[in-house]
């Protein structure tokens, strides 16, 4: 994922399912550059979920997702 930025994709994702950008402050969530260490130094195996208001985000090396309520 070294090569993505997962800032971006972090906001992209959650912006698609309709969080507007003055309704988070994602700095006070996750730190980010931390998070991009984790996952370029993971294996394939590593997924990394948190929250963002009422979304709920994974993070693997491959792939943004928000996740759904059950």
């Amino acid at each position: 994922m070294s090569d993505r930025y997962l800032l971006f994709e972090i906001v992209a994702a959650l912006e698609t399912e309709g969080l507007g950008r003055d309704e988070y402050q994602l700095q006070r969530v996750i730190d980010i550059e931390a998070l991009e260490q984790l996952v370029d130094s993971a294996n394939n195996d590593l997924e990394v979920r948190f929250s963002v208001g009422e979304f709920r985000v994974l993070v693997t090396q491959s792939d943004v997702r928000i996740l759904t309520n059950p």
